[in-house]
């Protein structure tokens, strides 16, 4: 678990607000050296000027020096320091910007006051929360302007010495909330060795766990120690808070999911969905390779090029039909077909390539269900069979309004077929040691890697129909483990 220090000029400043030992003066930090080699330290700058060379500048350069983790960065003090550093980083932000000012007058400049990313104003959070990501300052000034378009035409960084009492109220506000109240008079420290941050969208149709399932996580954690945390796409800035980052919700590459996870690993948090184990699951062609050159059993499988109908001719001639055809970074039998002839197949590719360049074609088999296994740290956790949904090929059917899934049956792994179990095992191992569901299907006797998800479903009532509560705890155990690990350097 890590401390959080808020750094300021002289302690008298900081008398509107609750006395804490944890607000210290920059003189202190100056003398006190880094501290412990495994203690994690974050450092909140609230010195008056960030001016080069001035207290502030120092605080945060000295922060850097000594692996703390600071707000505002040295790279954040320069770039705001130059006009041409942080114009470059204000060029897609129209859309935004449309958004927070419409309706209003175009006559004059408007000025925005973020606090840590927040703002009173809810038209005007998403773009506080835009430019806090861009420039993560305690306090920070925009002014903007409308010339062809609403336009971001200065931005600046300003003292929390300066608020009047109403914005005091509001710096504090969001000061609790992003430093999880360690400044606030009377609080208990927590017993917690670490904490864990869980990524969640609570606006997904279909996500990765249920509320019930994330309830148990963070039940778990807790007895084991861990402070788990549900945040949101809003809480980028607030990662270096965190030891470890667990992703629930549905992972793509062209997504904030793939970014927080790249984020998360340069700050040296534990991460799953880990980035690597992102780029390899998240695209059927790279897993189709895969497993070719490993050897790992699945159907048979065709790569698709967009404009090359020879690569239709030869499908048909090799494969038959039906077959089902994939775009390669479909979910939840999204962006899968199955065509029954020629004609649909030049009709689906058609439709299918406006969305990716190369498609994926796998021979059809057809199973009652398909076996989803479990797999982290390159073990078997738990074992599944999702059943089709009835009169449909696939365990999801998505409608107009609707999306149906099959039954399921969760079971102990020792009863999974050896050959189904070898086959998950064996596609993992090329990937890395994360949290993945394997979809298999079997046939006659012989297990088919159907593809590895990176971010598998686990849900109350249903993954965990056969361990309870054991699945979530063998799940944290992990992650604390690997957190002990990454914090004694091992």
């Amino acid at each position: 678990m890590a401390r959080t220090l808020l750094v300021v000029d002289d302690l008298s400043d900081w008398n509107p607000y609750y006395p804490s030992d944890q607000v210290i003066t920059f003189e202190n930090y100056l003398a006190t050296g880094q501290g412990p080699a495994e203690e994690r330290v974050r450092i909140i700058n609230l010195c008056a000027s960030y001016s080069y060379l001035s207290d502030g500048y120092y605080c945060s350069l000295l922060a850097e020096a000594r692996s703390h983790h600071v707000i505002p960065s040295v790279k954040a003090l320069n770039d705001l320091g130059k006009n041409a550093l942080y114009r470059l980083q204000l060029d897609d932000l129209s859309q935004p910007l449309a958004r927070a000012f419409k309706g209003q007058s175009k006559d004059n400049a408007l000025t925005l006051l973020s606090y840590f990313g927040t703002t009173p104003d809810p038209a005007l959070q998403e773009l506080a929360r835009l430019l806090f990501d861009r420039f993560p300052f305690p306090v920070l000034e925009a002014t903007l302007h409308f010339g062809q378009q609403w336009e971001v035409t200065n931005l600046k960084a300003i003292s929390y010495l300066d608020l009047d009492d109403a914005q005091q109220t509001v710096f504090a506000e969001a000061l609790d909330k992003f430093s999880k109240k360690v400044w606030r008079k009377g609080r208990a420290r927590k017993i917690a060795r670490y904490d864990l941050a869980m990524l969640v969208n609570p606006e997904e149709k279909i996500p990765p766990s249920n509320r019930a399932a994330l309830k148990k996580f963070i039940k778990i954690g807790t007895e084991l120690g861990i402070d788990v945390e549900l945040i949101d796409k809003q809480d980028f800035a607030r990662l270096p808070e965190f030891d470890g980052l667990f992703i629930r919700e549905t992972t793509s590459i062209d997504h904030y999911t793939y970014r927080f996870a790249k984020k998360a690993e340069a700050e040296g948090l534990m991460v799953i969905d880990d980035p690597t184990s992102m780029l390899r699951c998240t695209n059927k062609v790279y897993l189709a390779d895969l497993f070719r050159t490993h050897r790992v059993p699945s159907p048979k499988t065709w790569i698709l090029h967009k404009g090359n109908a020879d690569h239709l001719d030869k499908l048909e001639a090799e494969a038959g039909f039906p077959v089902v055809i994939k775009i390669p970074d479909g979910s939840f039998s999204r962006g899968i077909e199955k065509v029954n002839n020629r004609q649909e197949l030049n009709h689906k590719v058609a439709e299918l390539f406006q969305q990716s360049a190369l498609l994926l074609a796998q021979e059809f088999l057809y199973t009652d269900f398909d076996w989803r296994i479990g797999v982290f740290n390159n073990k078997a956790l738990y074992a599944c069979r999702y059943y089709m949904v009835k009169n449909h090929w696939q365990i999801y059917r998505h409608g107009t309004n609707r999306t149906d899934s099959g039954d399921f049956q969760t079971m102990a792994t020792f009863e999974v077929p050896k050959a189904v179990l070898d086959a998950a095992l064996k596609a993992t191992q090329h990937i890395g040691d994360g949290l993945y569901g394997v979809d298999v299907k079997e046939k006659n006797g012989k297990g088919y890697v159907i593809e590895v998800n990176d971010n598998p479903s686990i849900d109350s009532g249903i993954e965990d129909q056969y361990l309870g509560d054991n699945l979530y705890r063998l799940i944290m155990t992990e992650f604390l483990r690997r957190m002990e690990n990454r914090s004694k350097g091992i």
